[in-house]
C-alpha cells in the first residue's frame, strides 16, 4: 500500500491553515510548524476582532505588487463564493455588510479559528507550536526542514506560509523571506501597507483626536497617486483613518524609493471651492462684528479653527469678520479643500495590517503556487509580492493561495 505524502506547512496563519485543510482532505499527512504558542493569532485580530473574511467586490484592481495579475491564478480557482461556501460548510454563517465586507454572523473572529481548528483535528493534522524553522533543504525528491533546536523533519512537499513582516507580535517576523531566498528566490523590497502615516507638521498635538468625513489623496512631484474618502483622524504623530490606510501603500512605496510624498486633505469634498467660498462669504457677512475664528464655530471642529487660519497665512485670527478680504477667504478655502502636509514615515511594523513586496511571483506558478525553482515547494499568502486593499481582500488572497497550494501539493496520493 502506498504511503501518504508528507506535507510540511511552515506557518499557522490563514494561508497555512487552509492549505493544511485542503491537503489533508486529499489524504495528505500534514504537519503545521508554527513559531508562536498557538496557530491563527493574526486571524483573531482581523476586522477589529470580527474577522473580515472576504469581500464580495473582489477583483484584480484591489490587489497590488510588481505583477498583480498573478493573483488571477489563485482567485480564479478559489473565489469569494467558494470561500464563503467553505466556511459555511465548517459552520460559519456569513453576512455581507457595507462595501461588500463579509463577516461571520457571530461577529467573532474566534469562531472562524475555532471551526478551522476543529476541522484540522478531525483530519488528524499535527500542530507543532513554538518551533522555529531556520533552514529548508531539498535532498533528491524530499525536503529536510531544520529547526532552531537542531531537530530535522522530513517531508515530500513544503508549503511556506510564514506571512510577511506586519504585526510581528502576532507571528509575522519576516523569517520566511530568508528561507525563500536561501532556496534561490528573489525578494522584492518589502514595506508596510495599511498603516498610519507620520507627518511633518508642528500643529499635530493641537488637533489630535479630531475626526471628520473627508477626502484624502497622496501625491509625489505634483502627480496624484490615489484618492480615498471616509472618516479621517488627526493624531499626535500624523494622520489615520480608513482612507489613510488605503492610501498608505502608495505613500510607503514612495518613501521606500526615497521620494517625498504629500498628503492632501479635503475637508469639504461635497463642495466645490467656489461653493465653499460663497458659504464663507455669507457667514462672515451675516455677523461682521464677530471675530474671524469664532465665525467658524459650527462649521469645523473648534480645535481645527486656529490651525486652519494660521496655515492659511492669517496672522490676526481674532480680527472682526468685516476686515477679512476676498484674498484671505480664498486662502482659507484653499486650506480647507487642499490641506497639505509632507509624509515623513509610516508607523512601525507593529501597526501595519499587511506587508507589501516579498517573494517575486515570476518564479511561482500562478495556477498551483509551486516554485518554478524548487519542485515540491509552494509559497503562499503575504510572503508573496501580492497585497490587497483594506476590507477583506488580504484574507481572500490568503484563503485562495493557501487552498490551491494545499490542494495541488497533495494530488496524486
Amino acid at each position: 500500500m502506498e504511503s501518504k505524502r508528507k506535507i510540511l506547512i511552515i506557518g499557522g496563519g490563514a494561508a497555512g491553515l487552509i492549505a493544511a485543510i485542503a491537503a489533508a482532505r486529499n489524504g495528505g499527512e500534514v504537519t503545521i510548524l508554527e513559531r508562536m504558542n498557538r496557530v491563527g493569532k493574526k486571524i483573531l485580530a482581523t476586522g477589529n476582532g470580527r474577522c473580515n473574511l472576504t469581500n464580495t467586490n473582489t477583483n484584480i484592481k484591489r490587489f497590488h505588487g510588481n505583477n498583480p495579475k498573478f493573483a488571477f491564478g489563485a482567485l480564479g480557482q478559489f473565489d469569494v463564493q467558494q470561500t464563503m461556501d467553505f466556511f459555511e460548510f465548517l459552520g460559519v454563517k456569513c453576512k455581507v455588510e457595507d462595501e461588500g465586507k463579509v463577516y461571520p454572523y457571530s461577529d467573532q473572529a474566534s469562531s472562524v479559528l475555532d471551526v478551522m481548528r476543529y476541522e484540522l483535528e478531525k483530519l488528524e493534522v499535527k500542530e507543532y507550536c513554538e518551533v522555529e524553522v531556520i533552514k529548508i533543504k531539498k535532498v533528491k525528491d524530499a525536503f529536510q526542514v531544520i529547526l532552531s533546536d537542531g531537530k530535522t523533519l522530513k517531508g515530500d512537499k513544503v508549503i511556506l506560509a510564514t506571512g510577511g513582516k506586519a504585526s510581528p507580535k502576532l507571528g509575522s517576523n519576516g523569517s520566511g523571506y530568508q528561507l525563500a531566498e536561501d532556496l534561490g528566490h528573489k525578494i522584492n523590497p518589502v514595506f508596510p501597507a495599511l498603516i498610519q502615516l507620520k507627518l511633518k507638521a508642528n500643529y499635530l498635538k493641537q488637533i489630535k483626536g479630531v475626526k471628520f468625513i473627508g477626502q484624502a489623496a497622496i501625491s509625489v512631484g505634483g502627480n496624484t497617486l490615489r484618492v480615498e474618502g471616509g472618516e479621517i483622524l488627526w493624531t499626535d504623530y500624523g494622520i489615520s483613518g480608513p482612507p489613510i490606510l488605503q492610501l498608505s501603500r502608495s505613500a510607503s512605496e514612495m518613501l521606500e524609493k526615497q521620494k517625498k510624498p504629500l498628503v492632501h486633505v479635503d475637508m469639504f469634498p461635497q463642495l466645490t471651492s467656489e461653493e465653499l467660498e460663497e458659504i464663507l462669504q455669507l457667514r462672515l457677512a451675516y455677523q461682521p462684528e464677530r471675530s474671524l475664528d469664532f465665525s467658524f464655530v459650527g462649521l469645523i471642529n473648534k480645535k481645527l479653527i486656529p490651525v486652519v487660519l494660521k496655515e492659511a497665512g492669517i496672522q490676526q485670527i481674532s480680527k472682526p469678520a468685516r476686515e477679512v478680504g476676498s484674498k484671505e477667504i480664498k486662502k482659507i478655502v484653499a486650506q480647507l479643500k487642499d490641506w497639505r502636509a509632507e509624509i515623513t514615515d509610516t508607523q512601525a511594523w507593529d501597526h501595519a495590517q499587511v506587508t507589501a513586496g516579498g517573494v517575486d511571483v515570476g518564479d511561482i506558478d500562478p495556477k498551483t503556487m509551486e516554485s518554478k525553482l524548487v519542485s515540491g515547494l509552494y509559497i503562499v499568502g503575504e510572503l508573496l509580492d501580492i497585497d490587497g486593499d483594506c476590507g477583506g481582500f488580504n484574507l481572500q488572497w490568503a484563503w485562495s493561495s493557501g487552498f490551491i497550494a494545499g490542494d495541488h501539493a497533495s494530488v496524486g496520493m
